[in-house]
């Protein structure tokens, strides 16, 4: 039997903690980096942005999209685009859908679309301590080498957080203006979503967003700086609210990692926890999250109609 509307997931929240060694991670030959110093807040702690972890994100989203089958009529298949050239094809690229996009090309409210998909940046647990690695650029020329100091971080607690808007995935809401009679737009007298996709569809990106959180690496592409924020303890909120008040979950005392887990729970919503260090493991914690959203489903009007974006626009 299919979910009531109130009881569906509405939110999809991942925190996780992930151990670092000897890393550089937001630095090295990479599109969104390659400095020798890696970033830290004024505190001392080493820090990722949040730029480059939904990069890392949607990396890993393209590589488990590609062993997927979509749920697509007639034979579409899906793509992450690059982050350079992001389109508005929201019914078949991952990354327009769940990471919004602003196009010059496109003219009005067509042009812009608010990402479903948040990533806060991680965080060192602690003050990090770092060192310089002394690296030598070879001259293909026949030049000397050229020395440069590289900072790595010898080792980090990384606190992450991952948020999902269900309502808003593979959906577009339409505000309805009046017209005033010199042609200006008026007050907005209704609104009306459709989707872009049929439900079976937006509920496997919504289960293909909450695997990605589990292989998030793509953090720097050089060889000799290979990184990973693949947790080592994760927590999982499928909730009946848009709210991202457990994204400071680790960070939280045991008394507010009980209070907000009760608030969930309290709403109708589901919290699972793993710990590579316990029984419960990370990839149980994630197993069992997947075949709770298979159950509950994701949120989801009987009156959306199913329209390509472009057509949502031209209707």
């Amino acid at each position: 039997m299919a979910p009531n509307k109130e009881d569906s997931i509405k939110n999809i929240l991942v925190a996780t903690e992930s151990e670092m060694d000897m890393h550089r991670a937001n630095s090295g030959e990479n599109a969104l980096g390659n400095v020798t110093s890696i970033k830290k807040r004024p505190d001392g702690r080493a820090y990722i942005s949040g730029q480059m972890q939904r990069h890392a994100l949607f990396e890993a989203m393209r590589e488990l999209d590609k062993s997927e089958e979509s749920k697509l009529s007639g034979g579409k298949e899906t793509r992450v685009s690059p982050g350079s050239a992001t389109s508005s094809d929201v019914e078949t690229d991952l990354r327009a859908d769940l990471g919004g996009f602003l196009q010059t090309s496109l003219d009005g409210d067509e042009a812009r679309r608010t990402a479903p998909l948040s990533a806060a940046p991680a965080v060192a647990a602690e003050k990090s301590d770092t060192l310089k690695d002394l690296l030598l650029r070879f001259d293909l020329e026949g030049n000397e080498p050229d020395p440069v100091n590289m900072e790595t971080s010898q080792s980090d607690l990384m606190r992450a957080a991952y948020s999902l808007d269900c309502t808003a995935l593979s959906t577009t809401t339409h505000f309805d203006l009046d017209t005033l009679e010199d042609g200006d737009r008026g007050l907005c007298m209704d609104t009306h979503t459709v989707a872009h996709a049929p439900p079976e569809e937006r509920l496997r990106r919504a289960k293909l967003f909450l695997r990605s959180t589990r292989f998030v690496n793509a953090h720097a592409s050089q060889a000799r700086n290979m990184t990973s924020l693949e947790p080592t303890r994760v927590f999982i909120a499928l909730d009946t609210r848009i709210s991202r008040k457990a994204a400071r979950f680790f960070d939280m005392s045991g008394d507010e990692q009980k209070a907000v887990r009760e608030e969930i729970r309290g709403r109708g919503g589901k919290t699972f926890i793993g710990d590579d260090n316990s029984e419960d493991a990370v990839a149980d914690a994630y197993e069992s999250a997947e075949s709770h959203l298979d159950n509950r489903g994701i949120h989801q009007d009987e009156d959306w109609e199913v329209m390509g974006y472009r057509e949502a626009y031209d209707d």
